[in-house]
Order: C-alpha cells, then structure tokens, then sequence
C-alpha cells in the first residue's frame, strides 16, 4: 500500500513519524529515500518518540549508525551515504542489527537496495519548498489509519 503525506514544518514531520514508530512491532526494515536535508533524521525523531525511545535523535553522517536502547525494541538509525553493496555494508555491522527487537531506520538505502529485506518498508522524502514535504509511505495495512 502506498501513503502520501504532506508536512508543512518541522513539527508535523516529527508528528507523521511518531506515528510510523506507534506502529512498529520490531523486525522492520525503513528504506528512506530523498536528498539531503529532505527531514530524514527529523521523522526518525518522531519514529524514535513514537516507539517510546525519546527525541535525541542525531544524524549517523559520521558515526554510520546510531542505536537507540529501548527495553523491548530498539532503534538503529543508518547513514548508507558512503556506502556501495554488500561488501561495504558487512563492515558496517548492519547484518548483525537485523533481529526481531530492532528497527533499522535507513539513510540513503538506495545504495545498499539489493541487500534489503522485500518486505522493507519504504519511505520517500520529497522537499517542496523550505518548509513543506511530501512524504510517500509503501508499506502495509497497519499504517492505513495515519491520519495527518
């Protein structure tokens, strides 16, 4: 299924994720998409408040990944911008974060596209203008009653 949202500030696209993160189980793959600057690590925000993790959510550009600990599920935030195939991503320990407590949040996962799971959920950030977005959403059912 696909979704379209369109954010009008900061504010809503953390509000839009904290609904995404309600919403996961663990075991979820997120392949973000879009430029930079496009408010990836501003939805993970909310994913990450959303599954109850809190808001200090920062951009893995330098360390590759960030993990937020929760006590049930865990958040691991990627940034696959320097990173090219299965050969790259081993080094990144990225196989060894895919188990059922984790969500993987995955930054420039067009790079890495034939090692994600099918079944990952897609999600595209498009800058309108400075302040506006569209976000599309391909995922399943269970995102269905986002209502934004």
């Amino acid at each position: 299924m696909i979704f379209t949202f369109t954010t009008h500030d900061p504010a809503q696209t953390i509000a839009l994720g904290e609904q995404i993160g309600k919403r996961l189980r663990g075991g979820e793959v997120i392949a973000y998409s879009g430029g930079l600057g496009v408010g990836k690590t501003t939805i993970t925000r909310g994913i990450s408040m959303g599954m109850g993790l809190g808001d200090e959510v920062t951009s893995p550009t330098f360390a590759l990944v960030n993990e937020y600990a929760g006590e049930q599920r865990s958040l691991c935030h990627f940034d696959m911008y320097r990173i090219s195939g299965g050969l790259d991503l081993e080094t990144t320990g990225f196989y060894d974060y895919l188990d059922g407590n984790n969500v993987l949040a995955v930054e420039w996962s067009e790079n890495i596209a034939d090692e994600l799971p099918d079944d990952c959920i897609k999600l595209h950030i498009e800058r309108i203008d400075d302040t506006t977005r569209e976000i599309t959403l391909t995922a399943d059912e269970r995102f269905a009653d986002i209502n934004m």
